[in-house]
Formats: C-alpha cells, structure tokens, sequence
C-alpha cells in the first residue's frame, strides 16, 4: 500500500491571447500582482492554428506564455481558473472578451492545463475545473497526445515548455 504524500510544487503558467498586445500586457500586470512575478515570457506568438474565436476577438490574434517565479500547490490549479475566468469577464468590452487566460502548469513530467469543460481526457480538480494533461514528458522532451490543441503540439509551443521545465528543475535544487 502507497503512502499519500504532499506533492511537489510546480509552476505556473499562463497561456493570455487576444487580438491586442495592450490588453494581453494588461492582463498580464493583473497576473503579475495576483501571482507574483514572471520568470519567463515569450515572444508574441501567432495564434492561427485555428479561427474558432474569430466570431469574439476577431482576426490576427497573439498569445503570449508567462511563468510565473513562485512555485504553487498543483491543487490551487481550480482556484487560479476561476481568478482568471473572473479577470476575462472584467476586461470584457461590449459582451465580449478581449483576451482568453488559460492557466496551468508545469511539472517535471506534464503540463498541465485548466478547463471547465470536461471531456473523456479530462479530470475534475473541483470548484466546476477540470484538468487536461496536455502534453507529457517523455525521452528528453515534451510530447503530444491524440487530444493535444495543435498549436501546443507545435515544435515552438514544445520548446517553450521545455524551457520552463529547466528553469522549474532548477527551483527545485534550490529549495
């Protein structure tokens, strides 16, 4: 019989785009005084692997990653949803949103993403959130699964997330 164990902190992350590099720099200052500092943020990011939020943002959308410095509980993943979700409707403009937040994480084997749909390949996490591993660690690399959103399947999206893995990995020699 296994012992329950507290898990390992991860890292944080979040996914903000939008059709406006002002508001996706908003959000991310209202993420940074929510979450504490970055330690990663990417270039902006062409999101066009689909046109699904054509109808609410428009065309020509970006998206910037951001990590945040401090290590968090994974069970806080729910509560960091709902903030974000409640940041969406508060940056909304005309009924819509200007930016989408996907929160999640990185850990030394996955990342994972929030959600609050559910579907055959996601848990619930509690609060009305669901998680998704969307990709896993594996061999030197993050890979996909048959569900994974093609742009995070994308060698630029896999890098980047790697690239977070190493600055995770070292936090954790530090602590």
């Amino acid at each position: 019989m296994g012992t329950a164990k507290t898990p390992k902190p991860v890292k944080l992350i979040a996914s903000i785009f939008g059709a406006d590099l002002a508001q996706i720099d908003r959000a991310e200052a209202a993420l940074v005084a929510r979450f504490g500092p970055v330690d990663f943020r990417s270039d902006p990011l062409p999101f066009d692997h689909t046109d699904f939020y054509a109808p609410e943002f428009g065309t020509g959308l970006v998206r910037r990653i951001v990590a945040f410095e401090r290590l968090v509980d994974p069970a806080d993943l729910p509560d960091v949803k709902l903030a974000t979700n409640a940041l969406e409707a508060e940056m909304s403009a005309g009924g819509k949103r200007t930016v989408n937040i996907d929160p999640g994480y990185v850990s030394e084997g996955k990342l994972v993403l929030a959600s609050t749909k559910d579907h055959r390949h996601r848990i619930y996490l509690g609060k009305g959130i669901y998680g998704e591993i969307t990709l896993h660690y594996h061999r030197g690399e993050f890979r996909a699964w048959e569900w994974t959103y093609p742009d995070y399947a994308s060698a630029t999206y896999r890098e980047i997330f790697a690239r977070i893995r190493a600055r995770y990995r070292e936090q954790l020699k530090e602590t």
